[in-house]
């Protein structure tokens, strides 16, 4: 895929107002973009805009979980000649899979998966428009690895993967690219205390949201199809697919610190926001940390 001049586009951006989200549109900018930035918070996104020269960062306040509110990012965006959409939210669930109620299984899927299907259906002719154009999903480690304490929010990134990649398959002889980018671990404030415990416990290593967001705005500037950030997580998603058992007997292992940390964390609600959490899984003497979880 050819080289992508960021300079003079506009970038919708998703989950703009979080930690990830904040430091993608600072780069976007940077590399001569406008951001129309997305979020749920209305006066976190002001903030936003406050931080960037005047006319950089537009706001939109609206939750892409929502019909209403994915109809005014499809008309915004079309006023504002959007040509590359960035999906960068995301809502966690951290703990028991058994202890997850219907209603929050279902509140994620929507936000993680089906949400973002529609959105950019809803968006390809106003993404065709602008040609050449670019629909670029911030992943998951866990849209590789599925990790336990994160079944139903590993199963929702594996559709979004399946999804972009359908998607880059379906457009491969059209002017618009699909991008699949999965940073690793990442801090911000998103995590609940459960989740930074188990991190801690499980020395998992994690990165500045400035680090990820300039590794995330070069590989969309490549043109980069599909990535997994950081090493050794390349590695292991390589592992997890061709030797799985290899990191099944490994997270075995890891089962009673894991389940410990879930159960303090099932009854508490899912999340929205732009961050990310950690896992470790190693073979033998290899750890495998893990990745992020925005919005």
């Amino acid at each position: 895929m050819s080289a992508l001049d960021l300079r003079g586009r506009t970038v919708a951006l998703t989950g703009a107002s979080g930690g990830i989200g904040a430091a993608l549109t600072a780069e976007f900018v940077a590399s001569g973009a406008r951001v129309l930035a997305i979020g749920r918070d209305a006066a976190r996104l002001r903030r936003l805009v406050d931080a960037h020269p005047l006319g950089a960062v537009v706001a939109l306040a609206a939750d892409v979980s929502e019909a209403d509110g994915r109809a005014d990012i499809v008309a915004r965006a079309r006023d504002e000649k959007v040509s590359v959409l960035v999906l960068a939210h995301a809502q966690a669930a951290f703990g028991l899979f058994e202890s997850q109620s219907d209603e929050a299984l279902e509140r994620m899927v929507r936000t993680n998966l089906t949400a973002p299907m529609q959105l950019i259906r809803a968006l390809l002719p106003a993404l065709r428009a602008q040609a050449p154009a670019a629909v670029v999903a911030v992943g998951s480690t866990f849209g590789a690895l599925a990790f336990p304490g994160f079944a139903g929010y590993s199963a929702s990134k594996y559709g979004l993967r399946g999804l972009i990649e359908g998607l880059h398959r379906e457009y491969a002889d059209a002017p618009i690219r699909f991008q699949y980018l999965a940073p690793r671990a990442t801090r911000t404030d998103f995590n609940s205390a459960a989740v930074v415990a188990m991190n801690r416990e499980l020395k998992t290593a994690e990165d500045a949201p400035e680090t990820v967001a300039a590794a995330l705005r070069a590989a969309i500037e490549r043109g980069t199809t599909r990535a997994q950030l950081g090493w050794p997580e390349a590695l292991f998603v390589r592992l997890n697919g061709l030797l799985p058992g290899l990191i099944d007997r490994d997270l075995k292992k890891r089962l009673p610190i894991v389940r410990r940390h879930a159960a303090a964390s099932s009854g508490a609600s899912s999340s929205t926001s732009s961050s990310s959490t950690a896992s470790s899984v190693s073979s033998s003497s290899v750890e495998v940390p893990h990745d992020p979880v925005r919005s």
